[in-house]
């Protein structure tokens, strides 16, 4: 079992340090993740297009599906900012 190198803090001291405004020297923000529900959906594509995309994620250091998530999370924003 790992345990944490870290001093634990008492609620009221973590209170009172939030309240000041600087609280990231008691949080472990490497282990955070954040967690949105998910659906797992098949999209098929063009062998020449998968291709790109590869070439493309491999470009920003990502993968294929990561790429295409932000791509569409890119353009769901632009269409939120654009109405």
């Amino acid at each position: 079992m790992k345990t944490s190198k870290r001093k634990k803090i008492k609620a009221a001291d973590f209170d009172a340090a939030f309240e000041k405004g600087d609280v990231s020297n008691h949080l472990n923000i490497k282990s955070a993740k954040a967690r949105f529900p998910t659906q797992r959906i098949s999209i098929d594509f063009p062998k020449n297009i998968i291709e790109e995309l590869d070439i493309e994620a491999a470009k920003i250091g990502v993968t294929r599906t990561s790429l295409i998530k932000i791509w569409v999370a890119q353009h769901l924003s632009n269409q939120h900012t654009n109405t």
